[in-house]
């Protein structure tokens, strides 16, 4: 991909939501930080863009990789530490546009998956600290990036636009692992929805607490930056009525059932 082609959505959403806010320093050009206003409350907005000057080549083009996975946990990290004494803990937003996490030999040898994992716990902890944690999709949120940045969420978000994709794997990964050409795997999706890569077909499942549609997922205007931001905050509404603050809100699609009932199974063998 070249630098022509790298997706700028994460830093375009991020400015737009925080008013062009000025970003925390201290953190690599990969990973922005932002505190802003969320309605009536202070909160802590993070992305990870592109950075074509990343010292790990395999990170250059919006992935998750070593690097990222660290400052992400300590970005989120620095949130629960400094909330830690106070009664409102602070909402987190987490921009999400992310291709993959970073594939190589270096990142395999250096412990991505420690990193990614890292990330992944600073936002479970933040959630259970009682931090409201947002993760709005804007583009791409595939693979171990998604994991490590955004799935962990009270409530997920996506634009109803053709680039926003959440998947475990590309199509043509998945297509080599599958032993199918890409046509094929895209013939089979269409019957299938848990392995579809559209974001409609994502919804149906019942992981999303909104789909929201917008005029433009490039350059919002200032229509789209208003509907999201009363998403955003009705989001953050539902998560300061919910006492549990967990993750039941993803379990009530028709395609969840099963999910529904092996939970069911589990609480009445652990009583």
């Amino acid at each position: 991909m070249s630098t022509k082609e790298l997706s700028k959505r994460g830093a375009v959403w991020l400015d737009a939501l925080t008013s062009s806010a000025p970003l925390q320093p201290g953190f690599p050009p990969s990973v922005r930080v932002v505190d802003a206003r969320l309605g009536e409350h202070d909160a802590r907005f993070i992305a990870v863009v592109p950075d074509p000057d990343n010292p790990f080549v395999r990170a250059r083009s919006g992935e998750v990789g070593l690097i990222e996975g660290w400052e992400i946990a300590r970005a989120v990290r620095m949130v629960i530490d400094a909330d830690e004494d106070r009664a409102v803990k602070r909402p987190i937003v987490a921009i999400v546009d992310v291709a993959s996490q970073a594939y190589g030999r270096r990142e395999e040898a250096y412990g991505i998956h420690q990193a990614l994992a890292g990330a992944a716990d600073a936002y479970a902890s933040a959630r259970l600290a009682g931090h409201p944690v947002i993760a709005l999709i804007v583009g791409r949120a595939m693979s171990g990036a998604f994991l490590a940045h955004g799935y962990q969420a009270n409530r997920l978000i996506a634009l109803a636009d053709p680039q926003v994709m959440i998947h475990a794997m590309g199509k043509e990964s998945a297509a080599r692992v599958t032993l199918r050409t890409v046509a094929d795997l895209e013939a089979f999706t269409a019957r299938v929805p848990p392995m579809a890569y559209d974001i409609d077909n994502y919804a149906s499942l019942g992981l999303l607490w909104k789909l929201l549609h917008v005029s433009n997922a490039d350059a919002p205007t200032g229509a789209d930056q208003s509907t999201v931001e009363r998403t955003l905050q009705a989001a953050l509404d539902d998560i300061l009525a919910d006492p549990s603050r967990g993750l039941a809100s993803r379990l009530g699609s028709p395609h969840r059932a099963a999910s529904v009932k092996v939970r069911s199974k589990l609480r009445e063998e652990w009583r």
